[in-house]
């Protein structure tokens, strides 16, 4: 039987890398059958994320059906509080310690969410491992997405060598280590004192030396007296536009700024963004967050003398 399905589509080379990112990020729809297109191999997903489009698939045969889940690390949050679900779900993953159910949103000025332990090991704290890096991650204390894992990798390609990069919202700092990679500095940033505990922990875990982590307010950073940027990373949907003047003013001249933002509609923070910069701006769909809102990011090049 086939059936229309949101897939990506991917160079042949780089299938098998890819099916494991997605496998990883909880994205890979594992009902349906991963097929060739030419010299492109089409992955199923299980739902419209960046650069995804419509084809048909042929479906798996007989699996047992497993709740909708997001993978962190050894723990599989669920979407339903259903404590016989996230039972067969942990069953059916040797990797998995624990099952989680959010009992609140992200909320609070530390994006922190309350959870209950459907299954397995009452934890909240995992390892992450990302394209050879490891994040220490307590769900509790921290948020933390792993399905910007894309994203982390979309900016490290795009980066010179030896750029200074600021995360203004480091969190345990996925993006900080990823782009130590190839910075120069990385100043990592975060109000949550707990983030940041887990932050220093996890850039001497992965012997990022070029990392300097930072407890304080992304509206004060400015005071600090760092010279300007070449990168300036702004990963805090909710409220990450209210602090683009602070980012405008951190980031050198032809520097690029990466606003992530929570939008209804396409372009929504682009009068905010002209009142900072008349530079190139490219507005991409990272993925849908809820119905009729997507978490997007807007690259930005700052240009100071066009405004």
């Amino acid at each position: 039987m086939r059936k229309e399905q949101w897939c990506v589509a991917v160079p042949r080379r780089e299938a098998e890398r890819t099916r494991r990112r997605l496998l990883e990020e909880g994205l890979l729809d594992r009902g349906f059958k991963p097929r060739s297109e030419g010299d492109t191999i089409l992955l199923p997903v299980t739902e419209e994320i960046g650069g995804a489009v419509r084809r048909e698939f042929e479906a798996v045969p007989e699996q047992a059906v497993l709740p909708r889940h997001e993978l962190v690390g050894g723990i599989a949050v669920m979407q339903d509080d259903d404590p016989e679900a996230a039972r067969r779900l942990l069953s059916s993953r040797p990797s998995l310690h624990t099952v989680l159910f959010p009992e609140s949103p992200v909320e609070g000025e530390y994006r922190t969410r309350r959870f209950a332990v459907l299954a397995g090991v009452p934890a909240t704290r995992t390892r992450v491992t990302e394209y050879g890096l490891h994040f220490d991650v307590d769900l509790a204390l921290a948020y933390f997405s792993a399905r910007l894992s894309t994203e982390r990798q979309r900016i490290l390609e795009a980066m010179e060598e030896g750029e200074r990069v600021l995360d203004m919202f480091a969190g345990v700092g996925p993006f900080a280590i990823t782009l130590a990679r190839r910075a120069g500095l990385v100043v990592a940033a975060d109000l949550n004192p707990a983030a940041v505990h887990l932050l220093v922990h996890n850039v001497a875990l992965n012997r990022a030396g070029n990392v300097i982590p930072v407890l304080a307010d992304a509206g004060h950073l400015a005071r600090l007296g760092f010279p300007p940027f070449d990168r300036v990373v702004m990963n805090l949907p909710l409220a990450a536009p209210q602090f683009l003047p602070a980012a405008a003013r951190l980031c050198r001249d032809g520097g690029t700024i990466h606003l992530y933002a929570l939008q209804e509609q396409e372009g929504e923070y682009l009068p905010l963004i002209r009142a900072v910069t008349a530079g190139p701006v490219t507005e991409r769909l990272v993925r849908t967050y809820s119905p009729g809102k997507w978490h997007a990011v807007y690259d930005i090049v700052v240009e100071k003398g066009g405004c």
